[in-house]
């Protein structure tokens, strides 16, 4: 199984790519909210994979984060939804609007994405229901995780949406250390 890769940016053709890692070429397919946090060509850059091999081909997907990638997977349990949907779901919703979505039960939002009519999205709902928590995290540049994503990870472990984690940690000030600023965040979210 290929997890990860880490390589030089050849080629965007949405939704696929052209990933030069160490002089092999892996066409990598993305969804839509990772393209467009690409940066430019022949830069460097770090793909979370999902690689599924079938008879007659061998296709491999790729994510800026380990949430988004967890998510692809999770949709792809769903009976009905193939790599193409899932890559369809991911790339007409954010992660966090998706999770708000499955949360409120707005199978309204998930018909507004191509490919997916009444009866897919009323499935998606019930089976994504509590699933998946995600932290929108983009980082493509492949270093460590910014003290903001362990903040947020920190409230969701902690039983928080990741609308409420992600709004308390942006009320923080930048430089605020890990710890601080679990402190800080849950002294706003339980005023709130």
């Amino acid at each position: 199984m290929i997890g990860r890769l880490t390589g030089v940016l050849l080629e965007k053709n949405p939704p696929q790519i052209l990933l030069d890692v160490q002089g092999v070429a892996y066409e990598v397919d993305v969804p839509m909210s990772t393209f467009y946090n690409l940066p430019a060509l022949h830069e460097r850059i770090v793909l979370h994979t999902h690689l599924i091999v079938r008879e007659d081909a061998h296709l491999l997907f790729g994510f800026a984060s380990c949430d988004e990638r967890a998510a692809f997977r999770q949709l792809l349990k769903i009976s009905g939804v193939g790599p193409k949907l899932a890559l369809s779901v991911l790339s007409g919703l954010s992660l966090a609007d998706l999770a708000d979505a499955v949360a409120r039960k707005e199978a309204g939002r998930l018909t507004k994405i191509p490919g997916v009519g009444k009866k897919t999205a009323e499935r998606l709902l019930l089976e994504l229901q509590g699933k998946f928590s995600v932290t929108v995290s983009g980082n493509l540049g492949g270093g460590a995780p910014t003290g903001g994503e362990d903040i947020v990870n920190a409230l969701l472990a902690l039983g928080y949406s990741a609308k409420e984690a992600e709004w308390a940690a942006k009320q923080l000030p930048a430089d605020t250390g890990v710890s601080e600023g679990i402190r800080q965040a849950l002294k706003i979210l339980s005023k709130a």
